[in-house]
């Protein structure tokens, strides 16, 4: 179970880069960074650092959620472990000046959906994620099931927090292109599982 552990958080940090990188390094570069070398050197730091700070933020539920489901899968109290991640999702959520009951509420929704999702794959057979989640969900359509009712939640949660910040361009624009990111890395993870599995 642990290997199946370090595959799943594998996958998480690296689908999180990469939603990461489709938000921040789509970002065009201007004129200025090409007639001014420090500018562009700046730039790059600067990108980088808010990658990793992206990254961060993006994992927070994701490793909340599959943690627990690991210590469930232990013997751990489900319920206790989740009143436990609602005390640090609302301090996380205080200390970003974010926090708001739609926003926490969406977070304990997502965290719940996670901990079954992973702990279907902590139990299932397999050397990578794409073979958990193929014999964990058998089918295109009920691991497609499984990510509609995800994504859901998650525009659920991005609502909030547009509610929340206020409905400007500089808030929802960013939404967009990670709602972009995350569907099409998605959509390609799906069809190259599942087109694996039929030429299988």
């Amino acid at each position: 179970m642990r290997t199946q552990y370090g595959i799943i958080l594998a996958y998480e940090e690296s689908f999180a880069r990469a939603v990461a990188i489709g938000v921040i390094v789509r970002e065009p570069l201007t004129v200025w960074h090409f007639l001014i070398p420090f500018v562009f050197i700046f730039d790059f730091f600067r990108r980088k650092r808010d990658t990793e700070i992206f990254t961060k933020n993006f994992l927070f539920v994701k490793k909340l959620a599959l943690d627990a489901a690991f210590a469930i899968s232990k013997g751990e109290d489900r319920q206790s472990r989740l009143t436990q991640i609602e005390s640090e999702t609302r301090d996380k959520l205080t200390s970003q000046k974010l926090y708001s009951w739609g926003i926490h509420q969406g977070q304990m929704t997502e965290v719940n959906l996670r901990i079954d999702h992973y702990s279907k794959l902590l139990e299932a057979e397999g050397n990578s994620y794409q073979s958990l989640v193929k014999n964990t969900y058998q089918t295109q359509e009920n691991y497609e099931a499984f990510l509609h009712q995800l994504t859901s939640i998650e525009r659920e949660i991005d609502r909030a927090v547009i509610k929340t910040l206020g409905e400007t361009e500089e808030v929802w624009q960013p939404m967009l292109t990670k709602h972009a990111a995350i569907d099409e890395m998605r959509t390609r993870g799906v069809r190259k599982l599942f087109s694996e599995v039929r030429r299988g």
